[in-house]
């Protein structure tokens, strides 16, 4: 699907004719925003621009000359944009062009970040003056939604902790602190690629000059939420210490009840051994209080070994 915004008076409009598109010029449209398109109609986009856009494969490569380029008269960049799926969290590959001014977003899904912005755009389009600032606005937009992501996962984490304090570690905690874990991973690569394009940016001679000053801004939000998903990091990491560390008290107070369990029973055993031996120069053999002794003794033995464990403070 193609939609492209466009100037009418001191209004901005969208549209998805191709024929009115073909009818305005490079200075009328602002922004072309293709989501999943059609091969025909990416290449309606190539046609009038006389450029060719990055491919979904281009658009995923992880090498650094690849995110962000330039030529003379054309910004290429790539970008991924975190959804949520389940616990987790997915990446969607994003990529953009600026040329003759005009921003082409292309992009395989509805993205939020490209729904508020166009909703921004629709309302006031004074802001944006040309692409280079709409790409800016929307690089903005897709910070503030990864700090709020950061802000909930430093919510979960405390949650956690509370739950570790109050109720008995599972299985299910330890899991779940795994998922905390990538998930705080991959919202900080997601930022670091943000920080790359936004250095990229700052460093290019066809931005305008009045963006420079929000880039600057941005740049310093970027380090500010990466120092957050440090911290974040390093509490889970902490966090899952602390819960190892209960797990392995717990374990302790088990094999303390077996080895206690073991030794109280230990003379008891061995009287019980001696006096099953059945030899018959034995003196309780036929003792008439014999096995009521036998009984005696095994007892107090067991208590004498309870009472030195309890003195000890090891019960």
């Amino acid at each position: 699907m193609i939609l492209f915004y466009y100037k009418s008076g001191s209004k901005i409009l969208q549209s998805s004719d191709l024929k009115l598109m073909n009818d305005l010029g490079f200075e009328d449209i602002v922004w072309i925003d293709l989501n999943d398109p059609l091969g025909k109609e990416k290449r309606a986009i190539e046609a009038y621009l006389n450029t060719e856009l990055q491919t979904r494969a281009q658009a995923e490569e992880i090498e650094s000359s690849s995110r962000y380029f330039e030529s003379d008269e054309i910004v290429y960049g790539n970008t991924n944009f975190l959804l949520s799926q389940g616990d987790g969290y997915i990446e969607e590959p994003l990529s953009f062009t600026i040329c003759e001014g005009i921003l082409i977003v292309s992009r395989n899904t509805d993205l939020r970040t490209l729904t508020e912005v166009s909703r921004k755009l629709l309302a006031s389009h004074s802001p944006y003056v040309t692409g280079y600032h709409l790409l800016i606005s929307i690089l903005e937009n897709r910070i503030d939604l990864d700090a709020d992501m950061i802000e909930g996962i430093a919510k979960e984490i405390t949650q956690l902790t509370r739950k570790v304090v109050v109720e008995k570690v599972e299985k299910e905690t330890l899991v779940y602190l795994s998922q905390l874990q990538e998930n705080i991973m991959t919202i900080r690569e997601n930022i670091v690629d943000k920080q790359r394009t936004l250095s990229s940016i700052l460093k290019s001679n066809l931005f305008p000059s009045d963006i420079q000053s929000k880039v600057n801004v941005m740049i310093k939000d970027v380090d500010s939420l990466l120092n957050h998903a440090g911290f974040g990091f390093e509490r889970l990491e902490y966090l899952q210490n602390t819960v190892l560390g209960l797990i392995n008290v717990e374990q302790n107070k088990i094999i303390k009840i077996f080895t206690i369990t073991s030794v109280v029973f230990m003379p008891p055993t061995l009287i019980a051994s001696i006096h099953g031996m059945n030899f018959d120069l034995m003196p309780e053999l036929k003792w008439k209080y014999g096995y009521v002794f036998s009984i005696a003794l095994m007892v107090i033995s067991a208590g004498v070994t309870l009472y030195a464990f309890k003195r000890k403070k090891l019960l």
